[in-house]
């Protein structure tokens, strides 16, 4: 006759619940995983739309530009460019000497070390403020190329007056969304064509941090067109960033 066998051990009640809230958390863990795995996907694709609309565009401009150059030539004229929005200024020279009111201007212009560099908007104020300082920095015309790369390589955000590095479109998205700014080609865009959010997503990048140029500087005490280093190089500072970048 086989032995009765002994009864299961009974589970306690505080096990029981304790299996029951994990259950419970990680079906729920599971949920948002799923909720935010999809809406990534629809922004990486708001994304990629975003980036394929700005790429149309710059080709259109180009093509225009082109096709203007060509009919000008045809018809034994000059073509004449609007004239430049978007200027990218670099301080190269320190503070030794510095009359107060120079100091306040670079301070204004938020480039306070050497190698700092920031994009400025062109009007009769801003370009009165860098005549006045324009022994202490070098500025010029930056390109599509040139505003992708330092945003892409060099770009830091300011959030709650802290540096962070550019690392998610998110970042981007929850300081400058109500501005319609949620990936790295809509700064890119915003700074390039100095659209109407210009100020605030200018604001919203920390000055560049850039290298000493390889090779070093000419002679910073000369202006450019005198063979130094200071002052306006027009689209020639694209050849000062890619050296300092």
């Amino acid at each position: 006759m086989v032995k009765d066998l002994p009864p299961l051990p009974r589970v306690p009640e505080f096990l029981l619940k304790k299996r029951r809230l994990t259950e419970k958390r990680l079906k729920l863990v599971k949920e948002v995983q799923e909720k935010r795995k999809q809406a990534l996907a629809t922004r990486k694709k708001a994304y990629f739309k975003r980036a394929e609309k700005y790429a149309a565009e710059y080709k259109k401009e180009f093509i225009d530009k082109a096709r203007l150059v060509r009919e000008a030539r045809k018809a034994s004229k000059f073509y004449v460019p609007p004239e430049a929005k978007l200027a990218f200024v670099v301080r190269i020279r320190g503070i030794n000497g510095v009359h107060p009111k120079t100091k306040k201007i670079l301070q204004l212009l938020r480039l306070r070390q050497i190698n700092n560099g920031v994009f400025i908007k062109l009007n009769k104020a801003s370009l009165n403020m860098l005549r006045l300082v324009e022994p202490y920095i070098a500025w010029g015309y930056p390109t599509l190329k040139t505003v992708r790369e330092l945003i892409y390589k060099r770009g830091y955000a300011k959030v709650y007056n802290q540096r962070k590095a550019l690392v998610s479109n998110e970042m981007i998205e929850s300081s400058l969304g109500k501005k319609n700014i949620i990936c790295m080609e809509d700064l890119v865009h915003e700074i390039y064509s100095v659209g109407t959010h210009f100020k605030a997503v200018n604001s919203f990048l920390w000055p560049f941090k850039l290298s000493c140029p390889k090779g070093g500087f000419v002679k910073k005490g000369n202006h450019f067109v005198e063979g130094g280093d200071f002052g306006n190089r027009e689209t020639f500072i694209n050849k000062l960033v890619s050296k300092m970048n």
